[in-house]
């Protein structure tokens, strides 16, 4: 798609509505270090405790049809340390993550159920942002990142597209012309990072000039490597690693009768399995991932 095609067809409301609505249904990395990529831009919270930022989504980029990519990942800790992988079922595939999860949820015993839930599937999008403001950090206003989020902004993003009451009227967030600004506002509630208050201003044009649209479009990240299956090990790889977390021993080649409970690692809710389900997490993981890193 070029750049007139972009201005002309308003970013495909109607196809990214039917990519919204497939959704909902029942690192070639330039890192400091593993867990920091420069690309990425993350809030900070202020002495209060509260956090604040105005930034824009962008649109899918040259090439690509979706302008965000979502991502399953297990954190937990047990015996053997920490496991933080990503999930091969984000590809369609078999994880021995969530096959061992539908096995401890089907025993129908509590206690394997907890386990479970401890070892839930964690859901992260990306999309291109527009940094407007940026209070703690306003050298990075006016620049293009990428965005790593969880379901509770996602969750603003839909009722922006599909607004719940008649008077509303839904708006493409990723659009440059017909899209609005977005008000990152972050509490801490019970030590996690809430999200209700943000909110969708009125709708804006991204920038005042053709010009200097176009140079932001052409300055977005792609975000198809996300599912690159290089960023994923293989089914082998993670149920190894898996045992080894479980029993604590690196010779360990099977989990069968090994579930060990892990360390209770913070307040897990739930996962997401094939047969009879865990119930599925509603939380935002930006700040657990960012504990996680930070203990590892």
């Amino acid at each position: 798609m070029d750049f007139e095609t972009l201005k002309s067809s308003s970013s495909n409301f109607d196809k990214l509505t039917k990519a919204l609505e497939q959704n909902l249904a029942p690192e070639d990395q330039t890192n400091k270090n593993k867990y920091q990529d420069d690309r990425f831009w993350k809030p900070e919270l202020d002495k209060t405790g509260n956090g604040y930022a105005v930034i824009r989504f962008l649109p899918a980029v040259e090439g690509e049809d979706l302008p965000w990519q979502r991502v399953w990942s297990h954190a937990f800790q047990d015996k053997g340390g920490w496991y933080i992988e990503n999930s091969l079922t984000t590809l369609g595939q078999k994880d021995p993550v969530s096959e061992e999860n539908t096995r401890l949820w089907n025993t129908g015993v509590d206690s394997d159920k907890e386990i479970a839930r401890k070892r839930k599937r964690k859901l992260s999008y990306y999309s291109n942002i527009l940094v407007v403001s940026d209070p703690k950090h306003p050298e990075n206003e006016g620049k293009i990142f990428l965005f790593k989020f969880g379901k509770k902004i996602f969750d603003k993003i839909t009722e922006a597209m599909q607004p719940a009451f008649d008077d509303e009227k839904p708006i493409n967030p990723f659009d440059f012309w017909k899209g609005a600004n977005f008000k990152l506002k972050i509490r801490k509630v019970d030590g996690y990072w809430n999200y209700d208050k943000s909110e969708f201003e009125g709708v804006t044009q991204v920038a005042d000039s053709d010009e200097r649209i176009k140079s932001i479009w052409k300055s977005q990240h792609a975000l198809k490597p996300f599912l690159d299956p290089s960023n994923f090990k293989t089914y082998d790889e993670l149920k190894e690693k898996l045992n080894r977390v479980i029993t604590g021993d690196r010779n360990a080649s099977t989990v069968e009768n090994a579930n060990l409970p892990p360390q209770n690692n913070g307040k897990a809710k739930s996962d997401t399995v094939n047969s009879s389900p865990v119930p599925s997490d509603d939380d935002d993981t930006l700040s657990y991932f960012s504990k996680l890193a930070e203990e590892e």
